[in-house]
């Protein structure tokens, strides 16, 4: 996934104020065509993203569920998750990428970012669980409810609210930080910035950061359209009425 040193033709600036120069640079037509275009960078940053992501879920969803439920291993979780927030994202993907053979170039860069998003899933997912009302939890279980049945029949769907609100996080930052990639000659919109610095054109780099920070809005737009739509209409109306939250149990198939 990964592309030659090429950078887009320079754009021919009007002014010197480096906001005209980048609106200049996102309104010209050449910077949005041809394999170096934006679009083609686009997919390339949703691709990382999506890789990143999908391998955070696999590893933090499972844990948090576990965590959740049966409340073991409540201050690793913690800590663990603070110390894997306290990592510098670029210095782990540097010291990945010198320990990592050239053919697998790409991954260094994916693993540094799954040790980015995984705390804030993980965290969602423990807390959304741990959240949910015991005397729920119990009431299944005193119906003859399996451990199994209890977390997927009744605390996730109850814990599903915060949940969501753990992976959005997580998809901001990943969408945020993988414009770092472009430092060991990866793709995406990130190149825009490493390009535009490396011949001072301030334009690229202002127009490489705004499509950043437009696609992580639109994506989030999307996710928050998505958690509305799977969310329970009354957990989400328990938000701003704890007092009048009373989840209905499901019955035991």
């Amino acid at each position: 996934m990964s592309l030659p040193a090429a950078s887009l033709p320079l754009t021919t600036y009007t002014t010197k104020d480096p906001f005209s120069q980048g609106w200049q640079w996102l309104t010209d037509p050449t910077n949005w065509q041809g394999p170096l275009g934006v679009p083609v960078r686009v997919v390339e940053h949703l691709g990382y993203s999506g890789l990143t992501l999908l391998i955070s879920i696999v590893i933090a969803v499972p844990i948090g569920l576990y965590v959740g439920h049966t409340g073991r291993g409540r201050g690793v979780v913690v800590s663990l998750a603070g110390m894997l927030r306290a990592l510098p994202t670029l210095g782990i993907m540097t010291l990945f990428a010198l320990l990592a053979s050239s053919a697998l170039s790409l991954m260094p860069a994916i693993w540094s970012l799954v040790l980015l998003a995984v705390p804030p899933i993980l965290t969602g997912t423990y807390a959304g669980i741990a959240a949910v009302d015991r005397q729920i939890v119990d009431a299944a279980r005193s119906m003859g409810m399996t451990e199994r049945q209890i977390l997927f029949s009744v605390e996730v769907p109850n814990g599903l609210a915060v949940m969501l609100g753990g992976l959005r996080s997580a998809v901001l930052q990943i969408i945020s930080t993988v414009a770092v990639v472009a430092f060991i000659s990866l793709g995406g919109l990130g190149r825009y910035i490493i390009d535009g610095l490396a011949v001072q054109d301030y334009g690229q780099v202002l127009g490489g950061a705004v499509v950043i920070a437009v696609l992580a809005i639109a994506i989030d737009g999307v996710l928050a359209l998505l958690q509305r739509a799977v969310v329970s209409p009354g957990l989400q109306t328990a938000k701003t009425a704890p007092e009048q939250n009373t989840p209905a149990l499901p019955t035991v198939s």
